[in-house]
């Protein structure tokens, strides 16, 4: 039995395609890596949005040479021409089939009893599997394994380290050869990497895994990015609000959060015989503030909007730089409304949206929209009414959008954005998400036109998601070359020798005067290292002074590109810096 007859490479999207042939891909790992080593133990092997792994239970860590060997095989199995079929099985059967996989044992434990368990095969070699895959290992045009990594076993410290494979595959060797360029220059972008060359931000073991110090030059970048967010914001009519970073146990309890999240929750502190919980999120702060009046109809939509820390209890194995970390700062907004308003709020929202993006240098962007799940909260017609308002303010402006079927949270429909950097990576930033949960569990209410209760529509919104996020993102975008009115340092003032030091002390204070970031080094090195050192840094701007420079009240400008624009008085250099500057702020 094949279940793969229906596929069609001609009239499947591009993403589905090549989740089918990496999917496809990690099987014939597989494979190979059972046949190379009979000791290892199948966990699971996913595709991942850029390509996909295999977990494997193995007394020793695969090498280098390892891979090498590994790639070497599947690409016998490849050429072999094996078809994946499909199989289905009863659950005592299958349990039979894997009675040497203890790892899969236990993922079939977790199925219910009388549910048909399917697998697909290739040759000899057949895997507990949902599919979809393509229908022979031909169909796998091009792959690279590209390194190992440990995993613990369904992300739990206390089991097993398991070795992790990652590979990629792409329906053509081009793709694959521009997937492998584009990694090469991620690594490269790497914000870890740049964050330290850059003295924007560290992480300390003393302070604490996914603790984020912020630098002087992080501090200046992330200021920047808060008085536009908090302008834009105001512009907007938002309202802005401070909550605190702990909240009694009651506040969670009726939240939820302590019965479905504990388990990302710091532990509690007591104080006065009671526990406090530092908080994980700041919706119900948010809630409680709209609590602390009676609302009307004429009162709403009422709009609160925070940059509030949040802290959250990850696993140390899934900490990443600033991507992934326990303490964040969200760009946290919920707008409170009528039934009629939900769509003009979430046009609003989509505009402010595509308004901040825009200025941060994005303006491609990947739109999904996840509906109603099997398990949900919240009456049909609100689903419907929240699911509609989303698609019809995506199709009025003519925004292109995917449907995630199912695949919104069990208390509401939401629009996630994901934006597309330099490199062509797409990351997911802002979320547009209904709640139904959180109103009925804190009785929200307003006084509608009739002078009877109702219950508002509660709109969680992030747009940048969190700043820590957000800002390493921008690293990896920028390659640390910050447009000039995000760059820390927007000039640096170089003297050719000590005796012109004063000289560039002058500039910089007159520069700094009128809001250009400058500085003057005044290190005991050459001319040449300084101008270098700066190129290193990413300043935009680098004004050279000597003799001449002073006897004419100028200095020589020039571009971290490289770019020497020339000798310019100081005014006519303090005017291109601002309207550099202006010109990126309005993009």
């Amino acid at each position: 039995m094949n279940k793969n007859d229906n596929f069609s490479n001609t009239n499947s999207s591009l993403e589905e395609r090549r989740k089918r042939i990496r999917h496809s891909t990690a099987h014939v790992m597989a494979d190979v890596v059972t046949r190379m080593f009979p000791e290892a133990k199948l966990a699971i092997g996913p595709p991942t949005n850029d390509g996909f792994y295999y977990d494997f239970l193995i007394p020793k860590p695969f090498t280098n040479e390892d891979l090498g060997i590994i790639e070497k095989k599947m690409a016998e199995v490849i050429n072999s021409n094996f078809s994946f079929e499909y199989h289905e099985y009863t659950k005592k059967e299958i349990i039979d089939q894997n009675k040497h996989e203890p790892l899969k044992l236990e993922i079939i434990d977790e199925i219910p009893e009388n549910e048909i368990i399917s697998t697909y095969s290739h040759g000899a070699f057949e895997d507990l599997c949902a599919g979809p895959h393509v229908e022979s290992t031909k169909d796998i045009i091009a792959f690279k394994l590209l390194n190992v990594a440990g995993a613990y076993w369904k992300g739990d410290e206390s089991r097993p380290m398991l070795q992790r494979i990652y590979g990629t595959a792409f329906e053509s060797q081009d793709a694959l050869d521009t997937h492998l360029n584009n990694l090469e220059e991620a690594k490269k972008r790497d914000h870890r990497k740049l964050g330290k060359e850059l003295d924007l931000f560290s992480i300390d073991d003393q302070v604490g895994s996914g603790l984020i110090i912020w630098h002087p030059n992080g501090a200046i970048i992330r200021t920047l990015i808060e008085d536009m967010w908090k302008k834009e914001h105001y512009l907007s009519n938002y309202n802005l609000i401070f909550t605190p970073h702990v909240g009694k146990a009651d506040l969670w309890e009726t939240s939820g959060h302590l019965e479905f999240f504990k388990e990302n929750m710091f532990p509690p502190i007591e104080m006065d015989n009671v526990d406090y919980y530092l908080k994980p999120m700041n919706c119900p702060f948010h809630i409680k503030y709209y609590q602390s009046d009676i609302r009307s109809y004429r009162d709403l939509p009422l709009r609160t909007s925070e940059i509030g820390t949040v802290y959250r209890y990850e696993r140390a194995g899934v900490l990443h730089g600033l991507l992934r970390v326990r303490g964040l700062t969200q760009d946290d907004a919920h707008i409170f409304c009528r039934p009629d308003q939900v769509e003009e709020e979430i046009n609003g929202v989509l505009d402010l949206t595509l308004k901040i993006m825009n200025t941060f240098g994005f303006n491609d962007f990947l739109i999904k929209l996840s509906t109603k799940p099997t398990k949900a909260v919240g009456e049909d017609a609100k689903w419907e009414l929240a699911t509609n308002s989303l698609k019809n303010t995506l199709e009025k402006r003519n925004i292109e959008y995917e449907i995630d079927e199912g695949g919104g949270a069990f208390y509401g429909p939401k629009i996630d954005i994901h934006i597309k950097d330099a490199i062509g990576r797409f990351w997911q930033c802002t979320t547009v998400q209904f709640d139904f949960n959180l109103p009925h569990r804190f009785g929200l209410t307003y006084i509608n036109d009739n002078g009877k209760e109702d219950q508002p529509f509660m709109i969680h919104r992030a747009l940048l998601g969190s700043l820590e996020r957000f800002f390493g993102i921008l690293i990896e975008h920028y390659a640390g070359a910050f447009p000039t009115w995000l760059a820390p340092i927007q000039a640096m003032i170089i003297p050719i020798t000590e005796k012109h030091y004063e000289y560039c002390k002058e500039i910089s204070e007159k520069l700094s005067t009128n809001n250009i970031r400058a500085q003057y080094d005044s290190r005991n090195e050459r001319m040449n290292y300084k101008i270098r050192d700066a190129q290193h840094k990413k300043i935009p701007y680098m004004i050279i002074v000597g003799d001449k420079e002073i006897n004419i009240k100028s200095g020589s400008l020039r571009k971290r590109t490289g770019e020497n624009i020339g000798v310019l008085t100081i005014d006519e250099i303090q005017n291109i810096i601002l309207e550099d500057s202006s010109q990126n702020h309005n993009t």
